[in-house]
Formats: C-alpha cells, structure tokens, sequence
C-alpha cells in the first residue's frame, strides 16, 4: 500500500482535506457578504448555507463512507447548532477586539474540532 494510500485510510485526515476545501469556499462566501456590508451574523449564515449545500456529500462519501442522503436530517440540526455556537465565538472574538474578518477566521479551527465530532458521533453514528 503506498504512503499516500495509508494516509487516506485515516478518517480524521479526510476530514481535513475535505473540510480544508469546504473550509475555504465558505470563508470566501463569508468574506465576500461582509464586503457587500452584511452584518457577520447574515455573513455567517450565508457562508453556512453555502458549506452545508457543497459539504454534505463530501463528508458522507469522502469522509464517512455512507451513501445515501438519510442523516441529511441529522446534519441540518447539526449545523444548526455550529452555526449557533461560531455565532457566539466570532462574536466573543470580536469583543476581544479582532475584527469581523480576523474573529471569522480565529473561529476556523475551534469550530473544525467541534464539527468532526457532532458529525462522528450524532450525523453519521459511528462511534468508533
């Protein structure tokens, strides 16, 4: 088995591959709706959105290997509660005193960890 092969069997690797590039997209979608003068919350959510539309398949083949849209459910209300929680955390950055764009993306990594486990052990169902 090659090296790259290897790597590829570790979940938590394609997890932040993919994430990476949904990652990116979506900040990209944030920051454009805070230049067209959104507020960060309306940013936020559009950036969301965005992320779970181009996201949802990804993860399910690429990271947790199920087919099928059944815990599309599930994802949604997962999402719903991160978008909730990166709400409050650029939010908290914010007050610390980083602007919208910093606090946004100080909030990447915190909100990645999070994300990788609701999706581990509520979305996708797999404790292992």
């Amino acid at each position: 088995m090659s090296a790259a092969r290897a790597l590829w069997q570790r979940r938590w690797l394609r997890f932040l591959l993919v994430g990476g590039v949904n990652t990116a997209a979506s900040y990209a979608v944030y920051a454009l709706l805070l230049f067209l003068g959104l507020p960060y919350a309306l940013a936020n959510l559009g950036g969301l959105v965005f992320g779970i539309v181009f996201s949802f398949r990804t993860h399910s083949a690429l990271v947790f290997r199920q087919a099928g849209g059944r815990p599309f459910p599930r994802y949604l209300l997962a999402w719903a509660l991160l978008y909730g929680v990166n709400v409050l955390l650029i939010g908290g950055f914010m007050r610390l005193g980083l602007d919208a764009y910093w606090a946004g993306a100080a909030a990447i990594a915190p909100m990645a960890l999070l994300s990788y486990l609701v999706q581990k052990q509520f979305v996708f169902g797999d404790p292992a």
